[in-house]
């Protein structure tokens, strides 16, 4: 069988659905360590049990399968998903990528750890800290009086002096620090005295129950201008001449475990002054060490980094409060001190994942009432209100975790990711009952005690530069950049400066300052990274793909974006590289409640296009007019709607895209000239497409469509069982 006859749309695309919500839950090995923009392990599963298995989908997912000796390659490995999967299937895999904390990434999910050394590993770096920083991260109760109770998060504001009479001041953007959603009642700040009221109406909220004064939910902080409440005068801010901004810290959250059980909602107040002596305390503390694991690495310009230039940010080391950056020296020094390598290992890669929540960009999600990393919305988001967990992080009663962003939450989440390695499973869902569904015989990793081993080579490289023999791969299954939606290298880098101090320079990529390189593909205005350098980057690595594929074997990617000339540099890089398209099957890929997309109007929902030198596809798929491709993509809609996704107007011109790409290489590939300048090659793609129909009338004409929903690969008009094949 192959991916075009035996990939399920309806079933691959519930079970993504279902995994995007919860991922970790899915697949718990991505808590490994942060990256971007994961792609659903069900869907690469799935392709690869499509494209290697003899049976239907539906029969062999919960089921143990096994292709050893299969070779599957990932030119864009980013966060390994690809890899896992085909690994766990039994292939021998290859992986690169031109950014070196992608490799460490990958390496970490794959390599074999040790859980019970590890377990006493971290217990020994979370004891020793303990011991040394616990009681900066406590507070009293006012409410009932207990005394050193943990605090969960500190929220701090930013603050400028006025340029009139040169008082300091807060710029609040809203006074909102809780909803009455997860807690009893709304809580808000004063604007007047800064003391904390819990109020049941946030839009009628009264006066202070301290000074009387009158509380608001929207503050003077906005479209960055901010009246000085001294004097009257506007002011205007960020300020970069003036250096990183300063935070004043105004509200707490803490936890009493005493109290707790009886107590209605969460636990907040105003900071007193033992709290703001232990700030004073950590600075002191700080200023007393000489700190050798503190990155000094400065931030270069980028298009995601310029955003803290304009803030005054000129130094990694500036992200972080003194109290975050004195328990980070603490912890990467108790990391540096074990005598065990992979431990070693482990133990930093759970350091660099922290950073993420220890930082002064995250913020507090005053609905959820927890903490927002940094890299939420894929940037670097500057708010004016910012959050700061507990490094430690606290376990209740029962040894669960309580909030997030501490070492607590890092450990176990880590550990969970490794022991799904050992013993994987899936999740199946009846009706509204989940069941845990193990998958005896599968494993995930390169050596396990009774079992062959498997070749994993993972290269922090170009694969372009890289000497693959011809025809030895039986698969190339890859996620690559989308053009410009996420500055990996930028964002990595946060994490990077940190990781390289902690492990020097021996991992492959780590004597490199940055993250950042050449041949990364995505488009950058800082670097000058144009489409037609994502266009010639793209084709010369699915060149180098094609030529290493055995006759006949895919090349599956998956990709979506909300502009049509990003698919013009895809359908070009296909053809240079000789392949056709065969497919393109709709995926949802996304969590529709993703921060980074919520709101606007962009597609959760990737297309996967399936290409290779030869093989078969289905005449149905086949169109040249806007009434053909209107079929092609209203049959995908009913599909996507019978999983249970009722796809958006994003979802659909994505799906569009996908189908205009897949028969533009249809129609260009007998003539092609891969030999032209690529800007000729490109502008030649887009006439093609736009010769087979504009999107709007595509969207009018689907609308105007009534497909009948089919039953879940039923239909042999609309499931992907084909009767009817062309071969190519």
């Amino acid at each position: 069988m192959t991916i075009e006859h035996a990939f399920d749309i309806p079933f691959v695309a519930a079970l993504a659905l279902k995994e995007k919500q919860i991922q970790q839950n899915y697949r718990p090995i991505i808590a490994v360590h942060k990256w971007f923009a994961r792609r659903p392990g069900t869907l690469f599963r799935a392709l690869a049990l499509a494209e290697f298995g003899d049976r239907p989908l539906r029969d062999v997912f919960y089921q143990a399968n096994a292709f050893p000796g299969r070779q599957v390659a990932d030119p864009f490995m980013g966060g390994g998903t690809p890899l896992i999967e085909a690994n766990r299937l039994g292939c021998d895999c290859q992986g690169f990528d031109v950014n070196p904390m992608s490799a460490w990434i990958v390496r970490e999910e794959l390599a074999h750890l040790d859980l019970a050394a590890y377990d006493a590993a971290a217990a020994a770096l979370t004891g020793a800290l303990a011991v040394e920083i616990d009681g900066l991260y406590h507070t009293d109760c006012p409410t009932y009086g207990e005394t050193d109770c943990p605090v969960k998060y500190f929220l701090w504001v930013k603050e400028i002096d006025c340029t009139a009479c040169g008082l300091a001041f807060d710029l609040f953007p809203g006074y909102l620090l809780a909803e009455a959603t997860r807690h009893p009642l709304n809580v808000l700040v004063c604007p007047g005295c800064g003391d904390l009221n819990e109020v049941a109406d946030a839009k009628h909220p009264g006066a202070c129950r301290t000074c009387d004064g009158r509380l608001q939910l929207t503050g003077p902080a906005k479209r960055s201008r901010c009246n000085c409440p001294h004097c009257g005068q506007p002011n205007t801010y960020p300020r970069p001449a003036a250096g990183p901004p300063r935070h004043r810290l105004f509200a707490m959250e803490y936890y009493n475990p005493a109290r707790k059980s009886a107590h209605a909602g969460r636990f907040f107040k105003r900071p007193d002054a033992r709290d703001l002596a232990r700030v004073a305390t950590a600075g002191a503390r700080l200023a007393a060490l000489t700190p050798t694991l503190i990155p000094e690495d400065a931030i270069p310009r980028g298009d995601e980094t310029d955003r803290l230039h304009r803030w005054g940010y000129r130094y990694y080391r500036e992200l972080f409060n003194h109290r975050q950056l004195l328990a980070l020296e603490l912890s990467a020094r108790l990391i540096a001190a074990n005598p065990e390598e992979r431990l070693r290992q482990a133990l930093a890669t759970n350091l660099s994942d922290l950073l993420r929540y220890q930082n002064m960009l995250c913020r507090y999600d005053a609905m959820a009432l927890k903490s927002l990393d940094i890299f939420s919305v894929h940037g670097f988001p500057v708010g004016l209100v910012q959050c700061e967990s507990n490094i430690l992080g606290i376990r209740n009663d029962k040894g669960g975790g309580v909030g997030s962003g501490g070492w607590v939450n890092i450990i176990d989440k880590y550990r969970k990711a490794k022991a799904y390695c050992d013993a994987p499973f899936e999740v199946r869902q009846v009706g509204t009952r989940k069941t845990l569904v193990p998958i005896a015989g599968e494993w995930i990793g390169e050596e396990r005690e009774g079992e062959p081993g498997r070749s994993i080579r993972l290269r922090c490289a170009s694969a372009t530069d890289l000497d693959l023999p011809t025809a030895s791969l039986d698969a190339v299954f890859t996620d690559p950049p989308y053009f410009g939606n996420v500055q990996y290298a930028e964002l990595m880098d946060f994490c990077y400066v940190w990781l390289r101090r902690l492990v020097g320079n021996t991992p492959e990529g780590f004597a490199r300052p940055s993250t950042r390189s050449a041949d990364e593909l995505t488009g950058n205005i800082t670097e000058d990274r144009d489409l037609t350098h994502f266009a010639e980057g793209l084709a010369a690595v699915y060149g180098h793909m094609a030529r290493a594929l055995k006759p006949g074997a895919p090349l599956a990617f998956t990709y979506h974006h909300n502009r049509i000339e990003a698919y013009h540099a895809v359908g070009v890089a296909i053809l240079d590289a000789g392949l056709n398209c065969s497919a393109s099957l709709p995926c949802p890929a996304e969590m529709s409640g993703s921060i980074h997309i919520h709101g606007t109007g962009s597609s959760i929902v990737d297309t996967v296009l399936v290409c290779r030198t030869t093989g078969s596809t289905g005449r149905r798929w086949l169109f040249e007019t806007p009434e053909g491709l209107a079929r092609v993509v209203a049959a995908d809609l009913a599909l996507l709607t019978a999983a249970g996704r009722v796809p958006t107007a994003g979802d659909t011109r994505c799906i569009i895209f996908g189908h205009l790409t897949r028969m533009g290489v249809w129609l260009l590939r007998p003539d092609w000239d891969a030999s032209r300048a690529m800007r000729d090659k490109v502008a030649c793609f887009a006439e093609c497409l736009a010769g087979l129909g504009g999107v709007d009338e595509a969207l009018k004409l689907i609308e105007a469509t009534k497909v009948a929903q089919p039953p879940r690969s039923a239909d042999p008009e609309i499931s992907l069982q084909f009767n009817d094949i062309l071969s190519f």
